[in-house]
């Protein structure tokens, strides 16, 4: 299929925008600040969170002892600082996103990944992944994916987010470069002509999202903000569009009781060079300087505002050799596998929608046995956690293992966070240990629950695969890091998070990413 340079740029384009967030009718916005009052805050503080994308405890901590982020440094010393918060599964932004906006997992969410199979339309769903991806499919379907289908259809409809819960309190909220930002008011994305005109798509857009709503090149509140929306500054999808977006609501007396802002460039080098790498936790510092100058004093910021920052997901590191850590599950499976470049036909039985360290399996054939599916990924000892849906169970085994674990939601197991489960089988297969009905998690934290929503986060029936710390999983022209970091994973090592913030002494009721909605709106009430 020829693709021209317009189109190819459009697909960039949407991966770019996935990764980071949106905006609203520029103009609009702006005569909407010019005409509010002073009022935003008069019920407390104002809260500001900050997601930096791919955070991690120790590249922050030794950024911070080498002097390149007196910022968060700053934050940490006047607040309090949590280094292990649980991400939500699979470890893809998306997903966490979604868990982070309504206080549920995928099972309630129903964001699967960043790459899945939808059985309705039998079609891959892209809401960006790798460009080689990309272009072998619609690419207008990616961007629409990416800005519209995410949050105004595919996020389940029948739990709110966080600015639809405020709004219903009478508060309002701003989203800057968030991917999810599902709200009731609406907005208008302005798509540039040639990206309309080469896909095929309207120039403009109609979205629902909180009162103030940023989206990289599509939606602006600050009008001179677009020189960090050019092509070679990710088309807004960058730190810098996003403190000045943060700034401008700020300087305009217009911070809303809670502002999302989302700082994606850590994300880039730490898969390029790996976990260690520390450029883009310094750039993301920067960025948090600017907001703090905005107040005057980095002492003032801190007085008026509560904050916030958190990351989304760890990512581990990916051995050098490629030949050894990455693995093809094509190669594993004896099926006909659906091509990307091509609709799926009724002589596919396979698709595979991989999610880095992580990988939906789908039966699309009703002939195809899942537990055939996972009797042959099981052969390869790289792969990690197998799983699948049997009625309410779910079912867990490993690489080179004939170990089986079964469990379900309810029964007599009492996790560290209060959620009672069923179990049989052996249950080491998910490192978990027990004593006098209480269940400790080891290297899978919160692995019941986070693997439950995964399984039951949509249609279809397929296996959840995972690969241990070293490996990523491909299917068919996957992105891959050899060498660098990658994430997707129910591994500690690509699961845990940090959490700083300053201004209150609420604490949120566990330190998972799924209980930051409930905190925030504590925070609100208080």
């Amino acid at each position: 299929m020829l693709v021209n340079i317009k189109t190819a740029l459009v697909t960039m384009l949407g991966v770019c925008v996935l990764l980071t967030g949106c905006k609203a009718d520029s103009g609009e916005q702006v005569n909407r600040l010019s005409m509010n009052s002073d009022t935003a805050n008069q019920n407390g503080k104002p809260i500001v969170l900050i997601i930096i994308d791919s955070i991690m405890d120790k590249p922050l901590s030794k950024t911070i002892q080498e002097g390149n982020a007196p910022a968060l440094q700053y934050l940490i010393q006047n607040g309090k600082y949590y280094p292990n918060v649980i991400s939500s599964f699979p470890t893809m932004s998306v997903t966490i996103d979604s868990t982070l906006m309504t206080g549920a997992y995928a099972d309630k969410h129903h964001v699967p990944g960043l790459v899945w199979f939808d059985s309705k339309e039998k079609r891959m769903v892209f809401y960006g992944s790798g460009v080689k991806e990309s272009l072998k499919i619609d690419q207008p379907q990616v961007l629409m994916d990416a800005i519209y289908q995410l949050n105004h259809i595919h996020l389940g409809k029948q739990i709110k987010t966080i600015h639809e819960e405020l709004a219903d309190k009478g508060m309002e909220s701003a989203s800057i470069n968030a991917v999810v930002f599902r709200g009731y008011t609406e907005h208008t994305f302005n798509l540039p002509q040639w990206i309309a005109h080469s896909g095929g798509l309207p120039e403009q857009l109609k979205v629902t999202g909180p009162k103030w709503l940023s989206y990289a090149t599509f939606a602006q509140q600050d009008p001179n903000n677009n020189p960090n929306t050019r092509p070679w500054k990710k088309f807004g999808m960058n730190d810098d569009f996003t403190a000045q977006e943060a700034v401008y609501l700020i300087k305009q007396r217009q911070l809303p009781k809670l502002t999302l802002a989302y700082f994606p460039e850590n994300d880039k080098p730490v898969h390029s060079k790996g976990p260690d790498e520390l450029s883009g936790i310094r750039n993301a510092d920067q960025a948090l300087q600017t907001i703090f100058s905005a107040y005057g004093t980095w002492e003032q910021a801190l007085k008026d505002v509560i904050w916030i920052v958190i990351g989304d997901s760890a990512q581990s590191y990916v051995y050098d050799k490629r030949e050894e850590s990455i693995i093809d599950l094509r190669l594993l499976l004896k099926y006909r596998i659906a091509h990307l470049n091509q609709p799926v036909s009724t002589g596919d039985q396979i698709v595979i929608a991989a999610n880095e360290r992580m990988a939906y399996v789908y039966a699309i054939d009703d002939k195809v046995d899942l537990t055939e599916v996972m009797d042959q990924l099981k052969n390869e000892q790289r792969l990690d956690i197998i799983a699948m849906k049997n009625e309410n169970e779910v079912r867990v085994t490993q690489g080179n293992s004939e170990k089986m674990f079964s469990y379900a939601p309810g029964g007599k197991y009492l996790d560290e966070f209060g959620q009672a489960w069923t179990l049989s089988g052996d249950h080491e297969v998910l490192d978990i240990t027990i004593a006098d009905n209480r269940i400790q998690y080891g290297r899978y934290p919160d692995a019941l629950a986070r693997l439950y929503g995964a399984i039951n986060s949509h249609e279809g029936r397929y296996v959840v695969v995972t690969v241990q710390p070293g490996y990523e999983l491909v299917g068919e022209s996957s992105p891959t890091h050899a060498g660098g970091g990658a994430h997707g994973s129910l591994h500690d090592a690509d699961s845990l998070v940090p959490l700083i913030f300053s201004g209150t002494d609420i604490e949120p009721g566990t330190m998972r990413i799924v209980d930051i909605k409930d905190w925030i709106l504590r925070l609100v009430n208080g």
